[in-house]
């Protein structure tokens, strides 16, 4: 007879695999990918936001620092409202060139429709009335903020207003209202590049923090409930950025190095995340061994489990566009659904427990 905790494992692993989409395929024969749906009981609204900032140069290509923001919220209705892609077509054909090149293993260019991939959020549709706790992104080292979509959504299905940062220069691609801009980055950045890209980013936070009033969803912010979080070096950057700012109320570091600058003195709940199949692992321990905090271990999974790489590498390995080395490599072994259903839950558990 099965035991009472191998039904409770079975209920939580058929819930979790709900989650992943079945692998489709495209009218081309091609594959068909697919983001999982938020799991939250409002509908989720989605707008864009260009910002700059005349007092900073930009440090990688000069002229004035430019951003993209997208912002995800709960929304009153959705009706009539299309779903956003997550990549715009000039996206899409910028990251069809440069995945394979970030991050190896993925599909050459060509392989993958990635202008068709379509999130929850809907463009424009109307906010629920309401002030919301806001939650600011900064995605990893050579991500687009696109890349953390399928969370950001989770998040903003149960209430809260979530804020998507680019940070140009060093993301993969960013479509600006001034034009396309491609990353500079290739492979490991030297400490020096590595210093100057977590400086620029944490200006960049700090930056948005200061323009959140004056944004088109400010009406629903409460902005006495913010918390920041990030994967990898936005991971790094959010901690880096919190300190001392008193607006911030809660930082979550999604498996980020915190050994450029000390990280003591944050003051403020901190989650610290990490995978167990991740190479960095030894320093990550390491840069975390003193820091108060809550702590999660992800088991059987790898670096890009917290980004939509996800689930999309699990439905490129069933197309067999991605190999099971690459597999391994970018996500871990491990179920993937279990994997996005346990960021969610650490995540969305944590700010609710220091946002409330």
């Amino acid at each position: 007879m099965p035991t009472r905790r191998t039904l409770l494992k079975g209920t939580l692993f058929g819930s979790a695999a709900a989650l992943l989409p079945t692998p489709a395929s495209a009218s081309d024969g091609g594959p068909l990918l697919c983001l999982p749906a938020p799991s939250g009981p409002y509908p989720v609204g989605l707008r864009k936001v260009h910002l700059t900032d005349p007092s900073r140069p930009d440090p990688w290509v000069g002229g004035v620092r430019e951003l993209m923001l997208t912002v995800l919220y709960p929304a009153r209705s959705v009706r009539g409202f299309s779903r956003a892609p997550q990549l715009t077509p000039g996206e899409a054909k910028e990251f069809a060139d440069l995945a394979p090149l970030m991050r190896q293993g993925l599909p050459e260019p060509g392989a993958v429709d990635w202008g068709a991939v379509l999130t929850h959020g809907h463009v424009g549709a109307p906010p629920l009335p309401g002030r919301r706790p806001v939650l600011v992104y900064s995605p990893g080292g050579g991500d687009s903020r696109t890349l953390g979509t399928s969370l950001a959504e989770d998040l903003a299905s149960h209430g809260r207003v979530v804020v998507l940062v680019d940070h140009p220069g060093d993301a993969s691609q960013v479509e600006l209202p001034t034009g396309m801009r491609t990353t500079v980055l290739f492979g490991p950045p030297d400490p020096a590049t590595f210093r100057t890209m977590v400086d620029t980013r944490i200006a960049d936070l700090r930056f948005v923090l200061d323009r959140l009033s004056g944004l088109p969803l400010a009406p629903v912010m409460d902005l006495g409930r913010i918390g920041l979080y990030g994967h990898s070096a936005g991971g790094t950057a959010v901690v880096y950025a919190a300190r001392g700012d008193r607006r911030v109320d809660a930082v979550a570091n999604l498996e980020g190095y915190l050994d450029l600058y000390p990280a003591t003195g944050l003051g403020r709940p901190l989650l610290l995340c990490r995978t167990d199949g991740f190479e960095g692992a030894p320093r990550i321990e390491s840069s975390w061994a003193d820091l108060p905090g809550s702590r999660a271990l992800l088991t059987d999974a790898n670096h890009w489990s917290f980004t939509d790489l996800g689930p999309l590498v699990a439905q490129l390995r069933t197309h067999g566009l991605v190999t099971a080395t690459a597999r391994t490599a970018l996500i871990g072994d491990g179920d993937p659904a279990v994997t996005l259903a346990a960021v969610r839950r650490r995540v969305g558990t944590f700010f609710a427990r220091h946002l409330s």
